[in-house]
Parts: C-alpha cells; structure tokens; sequence
C-alpha cells in the first residue's frame, strides 16, 4: 500500500504473526495433503482418508482466509488496502482442492463397487 509517496507491503508471513494463531494450521494442512497425496499407498488404499485430509484442508484454508478478509476489511481508515489477486486466486484454489477431493472420493467410490 501506499500514502502520501510512502510504499509498504505486507506478506502473508507478516500477516500471520499479527493475526490469531490458528493461521498457521493452513501451511500444516496443505503439507498433510501434499504429503498423502504423494504416497500412492494411501490414495489408492485409503481413498477416504486422503479425500477427507483434502475436504476439510481445503474447507478450513478457505473459511479462514475468508475471515482474515473480513476482520481486516477493504479499507481501515485514512490507508486503503486492496487484496490482491493472490489472495483470490489462493481462495478460490481452496475451493477447488475441496471439490476435486470429494470428486476424487465419489470416483474411488464407484470403481470400488
């Protein structure tokens, strides 16, 4: 953001060491994800354990970036601040992680029939 010439930024690790702790359960969901996802022993023996890793990591990231948004508004006083489209983009990959997970599950589902 910038005022009156003057630049500053913020990264996501800045952010979380202001903000509540439970941030910080997002990077450690998204690393039990890539590691069951990366063991083909659990996908292809435990379709339900990987797809309910991957449904609520991908639910829990997105309610929580979410409400990020919403406790630090679009705009707090004299300095505007816009999300950028790294934010939206990491949103919506929230969203997509969970629905390929339960697509992923229903497809494993029907196969085992």
């Amino acid at each position: 953001m910038s005022c009156a010439g003057i630049k500053d930024s913020a990264s996501g690790l800045d952010l979380a060491r202001e903000t509540s702790p439970s941030l910080w359960i997002l990077p450690l969901m998204m690393l039990a994800i890539l590691g069951l996802g990366l063991i083909p022993f659990i996908w292809e023996r435990l379709p339900a354990l990987f797809a309910l890793t991957s449904i609520v990591g991908g639910g829990l990231s997105a309610y929580l970036m979410y409400r990020e948004r919403l406790r630090r508004g679009e705009s707090s006083g004299l300095v505007t601040a816009f999300w950028t489209i790294w934010f939206w983009l990491g949103f919506v990959a929230s969203f997509l992680l969970s629905a390929m997970a339960l697509s992923f599950y229903s497809n494993t589902n029907k196969d085992s029939r």
